[in-house]
């Protein structure tokens, strides 16, 4: 179950916390209620952390995603590494269920804006960014094009040049114990969701001597892999240097955003279009409810009756609730990052004109 997954998580996070505190430094991300799955552990002192958790990340009554409840967002952890000052950030974005009708979609394209405004504005004075974590993005879509043109990051994967076919999957890779058989079957390629990615500071220089997969196919003396995830690794060397000033890419920058725009609004039409259909189901269960209320219980019947008429009444609130409420939020959500967005968008416009 979804529990005692969440359970045998913080277990296994607990047990590496203090297999590596005398050569580490953990931050554990605490969040919502089964834990937001971020966790950044460093051999170097960490100065200064924080937690932003996301507005949108899926809905509290679909139990088998599960999105909901780990309260998912970025955490930032400041170190000081030989007099240079490097900002690493940890995010899990929500996970795509249904490529071909992706119900979240929105609500990742707002986690990787969010994270990328995230990265913006905490960043200054950082030598080095680096972001880490599972994405649930693959390259080319829009949440990864996010990630790497507002904030100007850089994917290692890409920066790393000619790299092994067999360091491409992260997820349902090919040789993971836990990929479904009838991918392995179909020789179904896994997909690349899981990401190091960095941008280097003014004059600063940045040098990426290894993006490896550095972890076997399968834990020492046991049939199953670590985890369905892939581990990453990144060797990056950084050094001060008089370098010109990087080129930024307004054009893609915009091509970017007007394209979020253009998803936000397809999302906010949606949600008028449900908020409908639950008061519609509302005003039915209340017709439903009060027809049986006005009925006598059948004769042997009646605990079953009243159990009945109870489960309308929930129902029907929890429609309500969908209708009001719940709509409200997400509505709220969706405006909030479309304003940023739009005043995004009129700064690129200035700069450009200007």
């Amino acid at each position: 179950t979804s529990y005692a997954r969440a359970r045998s998580s913080v277990a296994d996070v607990s047990l590496l916390i203090w297999s590596l505190s005398q050569n580490t430094i953990s931050c554990l991300c605490f969040s919502g209620v089964t834990g937001s799955g971020v966790c950044i552990f460093s051999r170097h002192p960490i100065e200064e952390t924080f937690f932003h958790q996301w507005s949108l990340n899926g809905y509290m009554h679909k139990l088998h995603h599960g999105d909901w409840f780990g309260g998912k967002g970025v955490g930032l952890c400041k170190l000081k590494i030989n007099n240079f000052n490097i900002n690493v950030y940890s995010a899990h974005l929500h996970a795509e269920y249904n490529k071909e009708s992706d119900e979240y979609q929105s609500h990742r394209v707002l986690q990787a804006y969010n994270t990328a405004q995230f990265i913006m504005l905490t960043s200054g004075g950082a030598d080095l960014v680096v972001l880490a974590g599972d994405l649930n993005t693959e390259p080319g879509d829009l949440a990864y094009r996010i990630m790497l043109s507002v904030p100007g990051l850089l994917d290692a994967f890409i920066e790393g040049g000619d790299i092994s076919t067999d360091m491409v999957a992260t997820n349902e890779s090919l040789k993971n114990s836990y990929t479904p058989s009838c991918l392995v079957k179909e020789c179904i390629p896994g997909k690349r969701i899981d990401y190091i990615m960095y941008h280097p500071g003014s004059k600063i220089h940045v040098d990426l001597k290894k993006y490896n997969l550095p972890l076997p196919d399968r834990v020492p003396d046991c049939c199953f892999s670590y985890s369905d995830h892939e581990a990453i690794e990144a060797t990056l060397v950084i050094n001060r240097k008089e370098i010109p000033d990087r080129v930024k890419d307004l054009v893609q920058k915009k091509v970017v955003l007007e394209e979020s725009l253009s998803v936000l609004d397809d999302a906010l039409r949606t949600l008028e279009t449900h908020r409908l259909v639950y008061w519609m189901f509302s005003f039915v269960l209340l017709v439903i409810l009060v027809i049986l209320v006005s009925l006598d219980s059948p004769y042997g019947y009646a605990i079953l009756f009243y159990i009945l008429k109870a489960l309308i009444t929930i129902l029907m609130i929890f429609t309500i609730i969908m209708a009001t409420a719940w709509n409200k939020i997400e509505k709220h959500g969706i405006l909030a990052g479309k304003l940023a967005i739009l005043v995004t968008l009129r700064k690129y416009n200035i700069n450009a004109s200007s």
